[in-house]
């Protein structure tokens, strides 16, 4: 039996007959091929990187496995459609949070249509992608399973940060006391077994890093890292978050002919700055001090 994926936090979602992903109890996650060459352009991808060796298997591992393809119905109610089968990657977490990071200044494949290019540059213009060379295209962090309460920002706000509120919302991505108040400092309780730590997300993150800093197979155009943890385990008291990182959607990898990608790659560092920023924040009577105003950005 299909269902609509809960945990989501960016793309297209199956909802109100929407074409979107969909997720069975088996552990895969299906989402449908876009047209226009994008999903085909996916599928041949993920097929390029399970066979690909110079791809090591410790970064292989920051990408969904891919179990082929298969023709579904369709959430829209279109009937059969073709869908890409991936590793549904939050299936063995109970009440996971998640933040999806779209990384790059550019979001655009150089040889995309002019259309296209106009369209993402628009939206990188208007959004953080510029300035700070990631944005946030969504979140969840679930702050009680039993009422199902959840902290999820509107995805307009969030992709559209300064650098001072994409700190704070990386820092109560990781805080016990989140709340809708903006007045409430975040406590960053949870920040050194989430971020920290080594199998942390910043050791992971670091890892894609030293990666990227040398391959020259693929350029990551419009691609996501998620990072999510299980921040109810970490409020009854366990010492394991469970942080993960993965790398996700691939509809605009194009061939690096030999070039570092440097678009990547910067968006990666100023991710990988932040997180040590809110890691290395002082706190002060229970609250991570890690801020400054607005003019000092």
């Amino acid at each position: 039996m299909f269902k609509i994926p809960e945990h989501q936090v960016a793309g297209h979602q199956a909802k109100d007959g929407v074409l979107g992903p969909l997720i069975d109890d088996s552990g895969n996650f299906y989402k449908p091929l876009q047209n226009d060459g994008r999903g085909s352009k996916e599928i041949a991808f993920y097929t390029s990187l399970s066979s690909d060796p110079r791809v090591p298997d410790n970064i292989r591992r920051y990408f969904p496995i891919f179990r082929g393809s298969k023709a579904i119905n369709a959430s829209d109610g279109s009937g059969l459609q073709p869908h890409l089968v991936l590793e549904d990657v939050v299936s063995s977490y109970q009440s996971p949070s998640v933040m999806d990071i779209k990384i790059g200044s550019r979001t655009w494949d150089p040889q995309a249509s002019e259309s296209y290019i106009e369209k993402c540059l628009k939206k990188d213009r208007e959004s953080s992608s510029l300035t700070l060379g990631f944005r946030i295209s969504g979140l969840k962090l679930v702050t009680s399973s039993k009422d199902a309460s959840v902290w999820q920002p509107g995805r307009k706000f969030l992709q559209n940060l300064a650098a001072n509120d994409a700190k704070l919302v990386l820092s109560r991505f990781v805080s016990s006391n989140v709340s809708s108040n903006d007045n409430i400092h975040p406590d960053c309780s949870f920040a050194s077994k989430v971020f920290g730590g080594p199998s942390g997300i910043l050791e992971q993150l670091l890892e894609l890093k030293k990666w990227f800093e040398v391959q020259t197979i693929f350029h990551f155009y419009s691609c996501s890292v998620l990072m999510v943890y299980e921040r109810e385990s970490l409020m009854k008291g366990s010492s394991s978050s469970g942080a993960l990182v993965k790398l996700v959607d691939f509809a605009h990898v194009a061939d690096a002919k030999g070039a570092i990608d440097h678009n990547f790659l910067g968006g990666l560092c100023s991710l990988i700055k932040f997180i040590s920023d809110v890691l290395e924040a002082p706190v002060e009577n229970g609250f991570c001090n890690n801020y400054c105003s607005k003019d000092e950005h």
